[in-house]
């Protein structure tokens, strides 16, 4: 499949697709006409998406599951997976008082091993050029105060797409992620920081979801990326640069 064809036709998994930027990343596929397996641990809303968004419910950290799901959906739609999005993931503060067993498990496996479930789950219905695109954050490059846990799984999943980008290479599969900052999405505005932080942003703003979404698209529907392998992409309005 040439890549006018994969961006004219071609199917994207995406998870955290309920919502915030997951939502907004299947949008950015739906724009363009693909067809988006909209993956989420709750039941994702499919109105006035053409039957183009096929919802899935399943957890990140259940990989029979997903094995299940994608095995029961892909024959109605094809047999190719052309891109996915990793973009579910969880934010709980922590600091080294308030960290535990319990926590630190539960912010890997879906911020980390879901990573790996669902690429893994993916894999088998991938074929040349195609894209894996995680989500990883600028937490994973910088500290910031509370996030003990978040921040170092964050930097887990930007190793992972250095990694994974190595082992598919040969494949003909590019994995690159994206470390947003500030974005405007339900999960952030509930901490009330977001005006505090808008007026630190050299840009003067926070983003808004699409446009971390468009991202999604460059760098696995889009010719321009083709490429460009392991690569983590930060999107902080200059508030980190590397």
């Amino acid at each position: 499949m040439t890549q006018s064809q994969i961006t004219e036709s071609g199917v994207a998994l995406v998870t955290g697709a309920g919502s915030g930027m997951g939502r907004s990343t299947a949008q950015a596929f739906l724009d363009r006409g693909w067809t988006v397996l909209a993956l989420d641990v709750a039941a994702v809303d499919t109105a006035g998406t053409d039957g183009k968004l096929i919802p899935i419910t399943a957890d990140v950290r259940d990989r029979d599951a997903l094995d299940t799901a994608l095995a029961q959906h892909l024959p109605g739609i094809g047999s190719h997976i052309h891109a996915v999005a990793n973009v579910a993931g969880i934010y709980p503060p922590s600091t080294l008082e308030t960290a535990t067993a319990e926590l630190f498990h539960r912010v890997f496996d879906i911020n980390v091993l879901g990573v790996i479930n669902v690429t893994a789950a993916a894999l088998p219905y991938m074929a040349d050029r195609s894209a894996v695109v995680n989500f990883a954050s600028v937490d994973g490059f910088t500290v910031s105060p509370g996030q003990l846990i978040y921040g170092a799984s964050k930097a887990a999943v930007i190793m992972l797409t250095k990694a994974t980008a190595l082992e598919l290479a040969p494949r003909g599969i590019r994995v690159n992620a994206i470390a947003p900052g500030w974005v405007d999405t339900p999960g952030n505005a509930a901490t009330g920081r977001m005006d505090a932080a808008a007026a630190i942003i050299p840009l003067g703003r926070v983003a808004q979801p699409s446009e971390i979404a468009e991202w999604a698209w460059i760098l696995s529907g889009s010719g321009a990326a083709g490429f460009m392998t392991g690569e983590t992409i930060t999107l902080s309005g200059g508030d980190i640069i590397r």
